[in-house]
């Protein structure tokens, strides 16, 4: 079932989930466009940094051009090698400032391998990387300057490898800061994604639910008028015809139940056309287990419910009534119906005896009473009576907080 986006107040939907160009689905992607976008901002401030500077660094020759296009082409790798790019583009940079060629943009690949090597998760190899790069510098402006390019060269004053360091610093703290920030997204994505699975496996567990409830109850009332009117076909062809009457009206009813069950899967969140069953149709319930042979006595007047109470109350009853019908030798049942302390109490017995092997109550029908009643926060008892039989008793809070659906 797929989670719809909803529009919310607050942060724009790409602080929340991450900027799609960002996830980690896209990692394996070669990065074409931001890779040739940077490499030709490198090459066009070097050149202005390079009238800039003239006469105090070497002017940008065939090196310096293949030392900045190798410094922005790594960045083509740096998704898929992260390590390797941040420590191929601080040697690139380290060469050409060791050259004596301008200071400039060229820092900016350093940065970026930096940052995509700490978001990917290689910390500590980008501070490695971005610390190498500062001793290089010091180690160039400070001692190897005299023998190297340009002639006549100074050293650099230390308040510039303060600048360097705070640079280091800021680039280092802003990719934690988007690495973390990345984590955050992944587990936020992926606890939606676990959310909206178990929403779904929860629609299908209440569809899965009503869907045996509808069709147990009337295929049970079905398969008994059948049986009736198979043995009363020629002796007594008028109870026979009643029979297949109620088995008509049974298959139409559950016919209608299926397909508004259905129906929800075909416009999920749409209002049923029916309204769901509730207490209030009891009376069908035993009309249709006389039906099947069955007579039901009921004690107590169904109150006022909730939906979601009245629905579960409902069912409960009928699958009671149903596995009475299936699993039971007694051809009579009660039906208990109790308000009070807050609480709806559902009592159903039979005097038995058991006639089938799984009459012990561990299918799927006592199973969904039991979902059924969890849901509400409410339980259900269901057993043998020490004097024979079987009892249903299921106790539903009336001020039970039911699910949005």
């Amino acid at each position: 079932m797929e989670e719809q986006r909803v529009p919310e107040a607050g942060p724009p939907y790409w602080w929340r989930s991450g900027p799609p160009w960002w996830r980690q689905e896209n990692a394996g992607r070669w990065p074409w466009r931001s890779t040739l976008l940077v490499t030709v901002l490198v090459f066009a401030g070097s050149h202005f940094a390079a009238e800039e500077q003239a006469g105090e660094r070497a002017g940008l020759d065939v090196l310096a051009r293949v030392l900045l296009l190798v410094a922005g082409l790594l960045l083509l790798w740096r998704r898929r090698y992260p390590v390797a790019v941040a420590f191929g583009t601080a040697v690139a940079a380290l060469l050409y400032l060791g050259a004596g060629y301008p200071y400039g943009p060229v820092f900016l690949t350093v940065a970026i391998a930096c940052f995509a090597a700490i978001v990917a998760g290689h910390r500590r190899a980008a501070w490695a990387a971005m610390g190498a790069l500062w001793a290089g510098h010091v180690l160039v402006a400070h001692w190897l300057y005299q023998w190297l390019p340009p002639d006549g060269d100074s050293a650099a004053p230390w308040g510039q490898e303060g600048v360097i360091a705070a640079w280091v610093v800021a680039v280092g703290a802003l990719s934690e800061l988007a690495r973390a920030r990345r984590e955050q997204w992944r587990r936020e994505r992926a606890e939606r994604a676990q959310a909206a699975r178990r929403r779904a496996d929860e629609e299908r567990l209440r569809i899965a639910r009503e869907l045996h409830d509808v069709l147990a109850h009337s295929i049970s009332v079905i398969n008994v008028q059948a049986g009736v009117g198979l043995a009363l076909l020629d002796s007594d062809p008028e109870q026979a015809r009643t029979a297949l009457t109620t088995i008509k009206a049974q298959s139409k009813e559950a016919l209608g139940e299926v397909r508004q069950v259905l129906g929800t899967l075909r416009a999920p969140g749409d209002a049923p056309r029916a309204p769901a069953p509730g207490l209030d149709r009891l009376s069908e319930l035993v009309d249709q287990a006389a039906r099947a042979g069955l007579t039901v006595e009921v004690r107590g007047a169904p109150p006022a419910l909730p939906p979601g109470t009245d629905l579960a109350a409902f069912r409960i009853v009928q699958e009671a009534l149903t596995n009475v019908v299936r699993h039971s030798g007694s051809r009579h049942a009660r039906v208990r119906l109790d308000k009070g302390d807050g609480n709806l109490r559902i009592g159903v017995d039979d005097d038995g005896p058991a006639t089938g092997a799984d009459a012990g109550g561990s299918g799927n029908g006592l199973a969904g009473m039991r979902e059924r009643a969890a849901a509400l926060g409410g339980t259900i008892e269901a057993g043998p009576r020490a004097d024979g039989g079987f009892r249903v008793l299921a106790v539903l809070p009336l001020t039970a907080k039911e699910d949005d659906r």
